[in-house]
């Protein structure tokens, strides 16, 4: 594992990670990576952008529960406003990426500790 700094726990505390349930995935017209999802908070709906067209199929990612980074500052990518960051473990080489998931059903906006 690369060497990464430490941070203070109040800075832990300003991230906002919730439970959110994927409803709808689109490929991006010239995005070889790139989903463009619905993702349902709970409170509300919002739009991402993801990449994780190589490892996972639409099918497969429609219904599922994920942990989402809400309070990430939006930005553009290939003129979609991405509202967050879904979260996933990757392989050192990157040859697997798995979304994260609670191991039972909870609500939808279920804060992360």
């Amino acid at each position: 594992m690369e060497n990464i700094e430490n941070i203070k726990f109040s800075d832990w505390q300003k991230i906002d990670l919730r439970t959110a349930k994927i409803l709808e995935v689109e490929n991006i017209e010239g995005a070889n990576k790139l989903y463009k999802l619905l993702i349902d908070i709970g409170k509300e709906k919002r739009t991402l952008v993801a990449g994780l067209k190589p490892y996972y199929k639409v099918e497969e990612l429609k219904g599922k529960t994920c942990i989402v980074f809400t309070n990430l500052e939006p930005r553009k990518i290939k003129s979609i406003e991405s509202q967050g960051m879904i979260l996933a473990a990757v392989s050192e080489d990157e040859s697997k990426v798995r979304l994260l998931q609670p191991d039972e059903d909870i609500e939808l906006n279920s804060r992360i500790f």
